[in-house]
């Protein structure tokens, strides 16, 4: 009869788990390949980290803005245009689902006018012109009272908005979507009793841009 003799689990412990040892040389080797990838990827976000577009309000021109007494329903007609500017020289920007739209106090005055996407180069320039309109809007009661004090100053603002996704393009790489968001303040000097053309018109604004 044979003695099978089995090691406790206090035998176990005293032997320890043995690794093999790890080549010095390979993980300096591999430290070293990290540690330069890094710095790589770190001077290129130096070198290409994108500013933000630039975008400026060329002129607006107000053709209507009417208040039904009752039940208080706003229309307007609105045309305006927008310069966008790409700063970056080594960047271009892919803009997708573009919406603008106008607002006074806070309240939404147009139906969204939806732009098409389109590609801008490095520091290139865009036109973009759209007509804004909006029938049986609904607005809050102070509506009529901000308007008529407005008149009564010569003076509006309104709030050209343009708001979407765009993304960043380096060579042949190109990013994830960011939101964008554009807020152009115009101020309109009111030209009351105009037989023809505008009621009133602005030129020049600068926009604040949030991406």
């Amino acid at each position: 009869m044979s003695l099978l003799v089995a090691a406790s689990p206090k035998d176990c412990s005293k032997q320890g788990l043995r690794f093999p040892k790890l080549n010095k040389k390979l993980l300096y080797t591999l430290s070293s390949l990290l540690i330069s990838l890094l710095s790589l990827i770190f001077l290129l976000w130096l070198t290409l980290h994108p500013s933000k577009p630039e975008f400026y309000l060329k002129d607006t021109a107000v053709y209507q803005l009417a208040l039904a007494p009752a039940p208080r329903l706003l229309n307007s007609t609105i045309q305006t245009t927008i310069v966008s500017r790409n700063p970056n020289s080594r960047v271009g920007i892919y803009y997708d689902r573009l919406r603008t739209y106008a607002a006074y106090k806070g309240q939404q005055i147009t139906a969204d006018a939806v732009l098409p996407p389109f590609y801008q180069g490095h520091q290139d320039v865009n036109v973009l012109s759209t007509a804004l309109s909006g029938t049986a809007m609904p607005v809050a009661p102070s509506f009529g009272y901000e308007v008529g004090r407005d008149q009564t100053a010569g003076k509006m603002y309104l709030d050209l908005r343009l708001d979407g996704q765009l993304r960043w393009k380096v060579g042949s790489w190109v990013s994830g979507s960011y939101r964008v968001d554009v807020d152009c303040v115009a101020v309109i000097v009111l030209r009351p009793g105009a037989d023809s053309g505008p009621m009133s018109l602005v030129q020049g604004a600068q926009c604040s841009t949030t991406v």
